[in-house]
């Protein structure tokens, strides 16, 4: 009895999820025609053509559609079983961790992670991916994002989740700008321009209705996708930045010509967690990196 290829069943998990033969290839690091290939032979095993055309896209088959969740299920437990030998030391293991998380984490806490990870797992590399507005759960269940850091959301009702550090919003403005010549008021911070940090253009935020409750509104001037680019543009402007309090502090705290403010105005605080799939509660690596960022964050609770 020929014994099948069980790195087809791999591969045709990844075409399950990805639904397009050239992102199974970028997924699996082959050519699209070596692709193509490895879907040949699945069809062929299977006697079922997986994918159709369909118009311009390609679409599967109802017994691909049947497959699905036994296929994904039976590579997890392949992996399970594959990985739970793993006892080698963290020092001798080679991980990838792809981890998805906002700037206020990235930029406060990625330099120490990767200074304690050096010392515990020389051989891993972290990937940090901006965190995106449409970010769901099956990042997480498919495997694509090993952990979620992020404002506090709801997921699945599978997914785990963890409290890192909370963070309140405060003002930051270049060290001479003519806010600081008297007491801030709700008015005041309504007379110049304000930044507005989002990868999707969003102009609004929390500190607008807060605002509008006072019968106020501010004028948002510049939106930039990133917290650092925002912070520069301050230095030689007249504009405001509302930033969580910890990117603020190491702003300042790496010498850049800006100055904090209380804002005149009530915002929530914010609680940050970090979130994975119950498949990596007992991986001992991924259980050292949580471990980790909780105590690297808990101390500068």
């Amino acid at each position: 009895m020929k014994h099948p290829d069980l790195n087809l069943l791999i591969a045709l998990d990844i075409l399950l999820e990805e639904g397009s033969v050239a992102a199974a290839a970028r997924r699996m690091h082959l050519s699209a025609p070596a692709m193509s290939r490895t879907l040949g032979r699945i069809r062929e095993t299977l006697g079922d053509p997986i994918f159709v055309q369909a118009g311009r896209k390609m679409v599967p088959t109802p017994r691909a559609l049947a497959l699905r969740e036994q296929v994904r299920a039976a590579v997890e437990q392949a992996t399970q079983v594959l990985t739970q030998g793993e006892n080698a030391p963290l020092a001798e293991l080679e991980r990838r961790f792809n981890v998805r998380a906002n700037d206020t984490f990235t930029g406060f806490y990625s330099g120490r992670v990767l200074e304690a990870m050096a010392q515990e797992m020389p051989r891993a590399l972290l990937h940090f991916a901006p965190e995106e507005d449409d970010v769901d759960v099956e990042l997480l269940r498919s495997g694509r994002v090993d952990l979620f850091i992020s404002a506090a959301r709801q997921l699945g009702p599978e997914i785990r989740v963890q409290p890192l550090f909370t963070t309140r919003f405060v003002g930051l403005a270049r060290n001479d700008h003519p806010i600081f010549a008297s007491d801030i008021s709700p008015e005041q911070l309504t007379r110049w321009g304000h930044i507005s940090i989002s990868r999707r253009g969003k102009a609004s935020g929390p500190i607008d209705s807060a605002l509008e409750q006072q019968g106020l509104q501010r004028q948002v001037s510049l939106i930039v996708a990133t917290p650092y680019s925002a912070i520069f543009a301050l230095q030689d402007s007249d504009l405001l930045l509302p930033l969580p309090e910890h990117l603020a502090r190491s702003a300042i705290t790496a010498g850049m010509r800006v100055r904090m403010f209380e804002l005149p105005v009530p915002l929530e605080t914010v609680l940050l967690t970090q979130a994975w799939h119950p498949r990596f509660q007992q991986d001992a690596a991924h259980r050292w990196l949580r471990q980790t960022l909780r105590q690297l964050c808990s101390g500068d609770s």
